[in-house]
């Protein structure tokens, strides 16, 4: 929960504009402002102060206690113009609350965490529990110290500029070790432990079993990412309780499920009892992974539990990105986060030009030329499964046209893979236009180096004749320079010469230019690789410059409405 605090009316009305935008985030503390501060303070996670940054200091102050438990304490100005992380930056999620109220407010977020500071991630920030000198560490990266990494476990980490040795060191492990001089440990949750019990087994049975079993093992109980068992058992008291003392949750799975899992210890009492002949190991193993520890029973007697222990390696995570069709400002939020969380970028040059800017220090980029998408979507796919978190960018929507369709025919189940959808250029050049793509619409690319021109035409000809309003991809090179005439040739046989037609390049970026021409009219000379055409259909019209497609067809019936006066009526009634 979000407190919100405020003393004035100026801090009342933002604090209200909050409260309405989240309110099953925020709750609102009135009175006289300590006592509000306190309240909430102590009864929520966060706090947005609409004060003056001194008093939210000192009223804080005195009730600070740990960086890792005390709130992120945010503080607005009266004026609405800053949102100041006070308290809490990385532990207490300040920064990010920071970054949310001010883009909700209109004001301008004011981060000094260091590491925020410089695009590098603090490592308390990576959602993994971490032990030693975090803070020394830190000093060394914003210092520009060589810092390494040994991962004795395959993990995706965001980009940190590691080098192969350093007066530091990041260790990641699940090993029940303790930090050395200069080194920082974190721990991945990479442990799965396997759990079948007697109904009724006593829960310390159970949590004795796995604490003793990792204990031997040498593993870390904080790299324990999950309970496993049989579906039978989802609800069995001992393994939930003993699941929410260690952290994790309880995953299930089908007795049938299980049985499929090769196993070296199965046994004919959990076949009898549940249906398979192995729930600690089958539900470790069910994952994939590496049997660290086999089947083990509980010292209880009889034994009324097992357990076995997998190290399942991390997942790698690929990301296909959109960029958009090149203005930054269309560039999509979420396509931003991904590019700073990638520890690698594979994408076409121009493209990688066009961000790099925005990638944080670390990030390996791969990048190649024209005609490379397959190797380029290898290259993603190969750096995915080696456990590392990949960005492949493409321009407008990666899934138009672009690496999504050779990247995801790459890609098999052993990685996660994230869509970010990204305006595409047939939007941007609709946008430029007008509103051509009002009604029905279809995008065709006229490049027939994938694709026989006897497909592209038959598609361009059933376009054609159901009157759709058809964009243009690839429409014209140097190599290939008939197509676009014979394509608008078989739009012509269905629609007027007088038909709207749309010729943008370079859509969204500086150098762009827009032309509204016709379907006689267009010379195409005007067009290359980098622009769009849209070609409307028997509706569209041009409207004081504009290319409009209305969403319905009143426009075509033989009635008063069909004057130039009513038809932008007809249109600006259908745009509501």
């Amino acid at each position: 929960m979000i407190g919100l605090i405020s003393a004035t009316a100026a801090g009342a009305a933002a604090r209200g504009r909050l409260a309405a935008a989240w309110p099953d985030r925020t709750r609102v503390y009135d009175g006289p402002v300590g006592d509000a501060v306190r309240r909430a303070f102590a009864e929520c996670e966060q706090l947005v102060c609409f004060l003056a940054t001194g008093a939210v200091v000192r009223l804080v102050a005195p009730l600070l206690s740990d960086k890792t438990s005390d709130p992120g304490v945010v503080c607005v100005d009266e004026a609405g113009r800053f949102a100041v992380p006070v308290v809490g930056g990385h532990a207490g999620g300040a920064n990010e609350l920071a970054l949310a109220v001010g883009e909700l407010l209109g004001a301008q977020p004011v981060v000094t965490t260091a590491t925020d500071a410089v695009g590098i991630p603090g490592l308390d920030t990576l959602g993994l529990p971490v032990e030693g000198d975090v803070a020394g560490l830190t000093r060394a990266l914003l210092d520009g110290e060589p810092v390494a990494l040994a991962a004795e476990v395959a993990w995706p980490l965001p980009p940190v500029p590691f080098a192969e040795r350093g007066s530091y060191t990041v260790r990641l492990t699940d090993r029940a070790v303790e930090p050395a001089a200069g080194e920082v440990l974190l721990r991945p949750p990479s442990l799965v432990v396997g759990v079948g019990a007697s109904r009724g087994a006593p829960v310390d049975e159970v949590l004795d079993l796995v604490e003793g079993v990792l204990r031997e093992a040498g593993l870390s109980a904080r790299s324990l990412a999950e309970l496993a068992t049989v579906d039978a058992k989802r609800d069995e008291p001992g393994i939930v309780e003993a699941a929410r003392r260690l952290g994790v949750p309880v995953v299930t799975y089908t007795a049938e499920e299980l049985a499929g899992v090769e196993v070296p210890n199965p046994s004919d009492a959990p076949l009898a009892a549940v249906g398979t002949p192995s729930v600690a190991e089958a539900a470790a193993l069910i994952g994939g992974g590496e049997l660290l520890v086999p089947k083990r029973k509980s010292a209880g007697v009889p034994a009324t539990a097992t357990c076995a222990v997998v190290r399942r390696p991390g997942r790698g995570r690929l990301a296909v990105v959109g960029l958009g069709p090149g203005a930054r400002d269309l560039l999509t939020p979420r396509a931003k986060a991904e590019l700073e969380r990638a520890s690698v970028l594979v994408g076409l040059d121009q493209y990688v030009d066009q961000i790099r800017d925005l990638l944080r220090p670390g990030t390996r980029i791969l990048e190649s030329g024209l005609g490379a998408e397959e190797e380029r979507a290898r290259t993603a796919v190969a750096e995915a499964r080696r456990g590392r978190s990949v960005a492949l960018i493409g321009s407008g929507d990666a899934g138009v046209y672009a690496m999504a369709s050779p990247a995801l025919a790459e890609a098999s189940d052993d990685i996660d893979v994230v869509g970010v959808p990204g305006v595409t250029a047939a939007l941007a050049a609709g946008a430029i236009l007008g509103a051509p793509l009002g009604h029905d619409h279809v995008s065709i690319s006229l490049s027939d180096l994938h694709t026989p021109w006897e497909v592209i035409e038959r598609r361009v000809r059933a376009a054609a004749e159901a009157d759709i309003v058809v964009t243009f991809y690839n429409p014209r090179s140097r190599g290939r320079d008939w197509q676009l005439p014979k394509a608008l040739s078989i739009l012509a046989e269905h629609r007027e010469p007088t038909t709207p037609v749309g010729v943008v390049r370079n859509a969204s970026r500086p150098d762009g230019t827009a032309r509204l021409t016709t379907l006689t009219e267009l010379d195409p000379a005007w067009v290359d690789m980098m622009t769009v055409v849209t070609v409307g259909n028997t509706a569209t019209r041009n409207i004081a410059g504009r290319m409009v497609t209305p969403r319905g067809y009143r426009w075509q019936e033989n009635s008063p409405e069909n004057s130039p006066a009513s038809s932008q009526e007809s249109s600006q009634e259908g745009a509501l």
